[in-house]
């Protein structure tokens, strides 16, 4: 990488902020509704109000998965097409009232069906964020703006749980998912008044759709950096969904907190990568605003994150519980390192503009997919072998491969290719 001493421009418009700011609370919005439901499914009176089995449990906390991961593709085609301020603005009012109708459900399979509306919806939040952050943030700014964004999802995690339960004790789990539902209406206003429409008029509209044309769907599943990007977020996603499932349960059971005590470890866990997202992507953009080859510099970010997460194995090998402490927040932490960096490289930079919500929506398949596999086979894991040390093991190998993927596929040269279409 070699300077040659350019800085850039600040943005130019607080309304870039602005429409940010709305973007990240969307999404703290969307993981507080997703996330909503956990704590019911710890609630007694939720139980036995619909006389649910663990299979029930199950079956309903799954429902949102599958949706969300099936519509990802489809969102992103929908937003390349009609843009971002619509399709957002439809969906998430969608998803809040089925949250709030949730608290009016009598039967499990009423759970069920809302929980499949909010995912199938909340499936429009990642591709419409990061096109809208691809057309409108400069590549100086970009790692900033996503680490950003990529703190609303955390924040959202962690205020999700604790805020819910409160509801849940002060008043019931009806209340509870019908405030949370209607709450997330406010957030529409600003919306509607501050962010303007990708197209102007019908013929911009039409202009786009033909540009949109350029990168087909075969062209991006064909791309390198693709798959490539999917495995980096595939293996990012295994250790931090493993946190969101497993870090309770492992500071509880193999190093002995109370459930209280685990629970503001976890905090300070997550608090950790989302700070550190922040200004590893900051601290990115301010080298690339330097002459510094964009692409080479958050690579270096995203393997640093990955090789530093792997010390999450020396907490399980550790017999000092302070220092199995450490090591717990320390590797989510380092972990930050990669996440701004990874969604700016693999989500803005790499991608042709045209193609930008469907190719995320490839993405994130494989990132949602990683939720569900880091969940069952770290639990058959520790059935067989009783232990964490090998659910832990599974994690350094998933880090190990992602940074040689990143060092590895994403490359310019192997980015989706753009097909003139004829007039």
């Amino acid at each position: 990488m070699a300077a040659i001493g350019k800085v850039s421009a600040p943005l130019k418009t607080r309304t870039q902020w602005g429409v940010l700011a709305l973007l990240t609370l969307g999404v703290l919005i969307a993981y507080f509704d997703r996330t909503s439901i956990s704590s019911a499914l710890a609630d007694r009176a939720f139980i036995d109000h619909f006389n649910m089995s663990d299979a029930d449990r199950g079956f309903v906390a799954a429902a949102f998965f599958w949706s969300y991961a099936l519509m990802q593709i489809p969102m992103g085609w929908v937003v390349d097409r009609f843009g971002v301020k619509y399709p957002y603005a439809i969906c998430l009012v969608l998803w809040c009232l089925a949250t709030a109708a949730t608290g009016l459900m009598q039967v499990v399979v009423g759970l069920f069906i809302m929980r499949l509306i909010v995912g199938l919806t909340e499936a429009v939040v990642t591709p419409a964020s990061y096109r809208w952050i691809r057309l409108n943030i400069p590549e100086t700014h970009a790692g900033t703006a996503i680490g950003i964004f990529a703190m609303g999802n955390k924040i959202g995690i962690a205020l999700g749980a604790p805020v819910a339960v409160w509801l849940i004790v002060q008043f019931d789990w009806r209340l509870m998912f019908v405030v949370s539902g209607l709450a997330g209406l406010v957030w529409l206003i600003p919306w509607m008044l501050r962010v303007r429409n990708d197209f102007t008029s019908k013929a911009a509209l039409q202009a786009s759709r033909k540009k949109t044309g350029q990168v087909t769907f075969l062209s991006i599943i064909r791309a390198p950096v693709i798959w490539g990007a999917m495995i980096v977020n595939f293996c990012y996603g295994y250790f931090s969904f493993y946190c969101m499932s497993w870090m309770p349960a492992y500071l509880v059971e193999a190093q002995g907190l109370s459930l209280k005590e685990s629970g503001l470890y976890t905090f300070f866990s997550f608090a950790g990568i989302a700070t550190v997202a922040m200004i590893a992507g900051w601290a990115a953009d301010r080298v690339i605003a330097y002459g510094y080859d964009p692409i080479k510099t958050r690579k270096v970010f995203i393997v640093a994150g990955f090789m530093g997460a792997t010390t999450v194995l020396l907490g399980a090998y550790t017999d000092d519980l302070q220092w199995a402490l450490f090591w717990n927040v320390f590797s989510l932490s380092c972990l930050g390192l990669t996440t701004a960096n990874n969604l700016a490289l693999c989500k803005v930079t790499l991608i042709p503009p045209p193609a930008v919500g469907l190719s995320v929506g490839v993405q994130q398949v494989a990132g949602t997919i990683s939720g569900g596999v880091a969940a069952s086979l770290s639990g058959w894991l520790l059935h067989k072998t009783g232990s964490y040390d090998a659910p832990m093991m599974v994690i350094v190998v998933f880090l190990m491969i992602g940074a040689t993927a990143t060092i590895v596929l994403l490359r310019p040269k192997w980015s989706p290719k753009v097909t003139p279409v004829a007039d």
